[in-house]
């Protein structure tokens, strides 16, 4: 890679691992930026939930806000990674970052949950197009060996946003309103446009009359969306033998059937589905699945267990997130450095995931009496399993393919886990929502069940009492107009309220700390082979079981910087 300037008159860089220093840089600059840009509204959102949920009347649709962003994400990722190779990655950076911004100003508009719903997926989809662009393109501007550090960094600043993104959401949330949580990406966003704008380079392939494949990605589509509706449906809207469910579950399978089958006969599929004959491939994307999927069990959930059943404030919530974020970002430097000297990544992710595993399985002891401490203890193990396990699936799958492949692998990878984090989301949420009802009842003791009206206990189907002091004074004020025995019940109904919240959790933690337990053991069967330090193919790409060895070639670089020109104009 060319560490300088462009002599005057020499022909422009045809492919990213050929820009001068100071393009690199600007390159560089805007991809954090945009990393940073998606990365912190991720963070910064869930410390602020548990207070949009008690001021907007929707804790049924706790999880909602964040799955809907996930689906949208989900979907657009493998989408906008083939149109990227085809249209350049400039174009799709600059598009998604416009939209997300827009997006978040609409969020931070909305007057019900139902809107905040709808814009929350509108962002979505533009989170989803600027964290496939990132990834995409960094594999196109560092070979494997090297790309271990630069993914480390990457991950390292996902994890500073995580830092910050707590802090700041509660803050806002506290001092001036949820809204703001949203707002904040303005200032932030139109930065990354400008340097996006100006300094990102534009390198697009010379051949743009690729088909595309419509029908592929419409049926991936109509199979993964029906399938998070009725994870997300079953139990609270519906029940899960009603005709909805059945009926959306049905449809999902029978598209994701048409999508195999369309896949299999596509000359420039979505995902080729030779991909997965690559068992380094399948086994990295089923392990970043399950991992991703776990992950929300934490993220998604710890700030309501601070806040609902500790009662912490917003801000003290942000507070306790963030050592584990600190511990994250730490191991994702220190496991990035581990794979780029040695070149090997299985003991890093077998690593991770044990220790991600213990930790989620502390998460799950803890109950209302459990003090801040223990709960930081438990945060800081988590992300000291978290921060070196998230770069190494990446980097496994792009290191076990040829080059032309690099960029689909990218796509499947992100796919991956965007759908491990929607599902980890719908299904989580479904289970806390359904457990919450019983787990109340149970807590509740019977001589305060007999003088509390029934009708009393109907109106409380969810914690949203211990979230928002007006819906706990309308629980007080009906007791007290149900008589002295049933207003001197409130204390004891809101104890009930957070045991059974704490009790939901519980099983919420502990169900995510099996699902990464099933991916360490997935992890075991991963075959490593030594990173490549060049952009040649890897040992015995394209060919499972072919005989090893080194590769020092770098061909011109495939998908979207084949025989690739830089335009003049904007956005050159």
């Amino acid at each position: 890679m060319a560490q300088t300037l462009t002599a005057p008159g020499a022909a422009p860089p045809t492919s990213y691992h050929e820009l001068p220093k100071k393009r690199l840089i600007l390159t560089m600059a805007g991809l954090m930026l945009t990393l940073l840009l998606s990365a912190l509204d991720q963070t910064i959102v869930g410390t602020a939930m548990p207070r949009i949920i008690a001021e907007l009347q929707g804790f049924d649709h706790y999880a909602w806000v964040t799955t809907a962003y996930l689906l949208t994400s989900t979907a657009v990722v493998p989408i906008v990674g083939k149109l990227s190779d085809i249209y350049g990655r400039k174009l799709f950076l600059i598009g998604g970052t416009f939209f997300f911004v827009l997006s978040s100003a609409l969020c931070g508009l909305s007057q019900d949950l139902n809107q905040l719903i709808f814009f929350r997926g509108l962002q979505g989809a533009g989170g989803g197009i600027l964290m496939a662009m990132v990834f995409t393109t960094v594999s196109s501007i560092f070979p494997p060996a090297r790309r271990g550090r630069i993914q480390g960094l990457f991950t390292g600043i996902f994890g500073l946003s995580s830092v910050i993104g707590p802090l700041l959401g509660g803050y806002l949330t506290d001092s001036l309103s949820w809204r703001w949580v949203f707002y904040v990406n303005l200032p932030l966003g139109m930065i990354a446009l400008a340097v996006l704008w100006w300094g990102f380079t534009n390198i697009r392939p010379a051949r743009r009359d690729r088909p595309i494949d419509i029908v592929g990605a419409a049926t991936m589509v109509l199979g993964v969306v029906p399938l998070l509706l009725a994870l997300s449906w079953g139990g609270t809207d519906y029940p899960w033998g009603s005709g909805q469910i059945i009926g959306l579950l049905l449809f999902a399978a029978v598209m994701t059937g048409m999508f195999v089958w369309v896949e299999s006969r596509a000359t420039e599929a979505i995902i080729p589905l030779s991909l997965f004959k690559n068992p380094i491939v399948s086994i990295s994307v089923l392990a970043m699945l399950c991992v991703t999927m776990g992950m929300f069990g934490t993220i998604l959930f710890v700030p309501l267990f601070i806040q609902g059943v500790i009662g912490a404030s917003a801000t003290q919530s942000g507070t306790v997130m963030m050592p584990m974020m600190m511990m994250l970002i730490l191991g994702s430097l220190v496991g990035g450095q581990v794979i780029s000297r040695t070149g090997r990544y299985k003991l890093v992710a077998v690593f991770g995931l044990s220790v991600t595993t213990v930790g989620m399985f502390l998460l799950s002891l803890m109950g209302p009496d459990t003090p801040f401490s223990i709960v930081i203890r438990n945060m800081m193990i988590v992300g000291m399993g978290l921060g070196p396990t998230m770069p190494v699936f990446t980097i496994a799958a792009q290191n076990s393919v040829s080059f032309s492949q690099i960029g689909v692998v990218t796509a499947v990878t992100q796919f991956a886990r965007s759908i491990g984090g929607t599902l980890g989301a719908a299904l989580f949420g479904s289970l806390l929502i359904n457990r919450f009802s019983s787990a109340l009842h149970e807590a509740l003791s019977q001589s305060a069940q007999a003088v509390i009206p029934a009708d009393q206990l109907a109106r409380i189907q969810n914690p949203q009492v211990l979230l928002n002091p007006q819906s706990a004074a309308v629980i007080r004020s009906g007791l007290e107009a149900a008589g002295p025995q049933a207003a001197a019940a409130y204390d004891t109904l809101i104890e009930a309220i957070r045991t059974g919240l704490a009790t939901s959790l519980h099983q919420t933690f502990l169900s995510g700390a099996i699902i990464v337990a099933v991916g360490l053991v997935v992890v075991l069967f991963l075959k490593e082979i030594p990173l490549r330090r060049s952009f040649g193919d890897a040992p015995g790409a394209g060919a499972p079981g072919a005989p090893s060895r080194p590769t020092e070639a770098m061909p011109p670089l495939a998908t979207a910087t084949v025989s690739a020109q830089m335009e003049g104009g904007p956005l050159a």
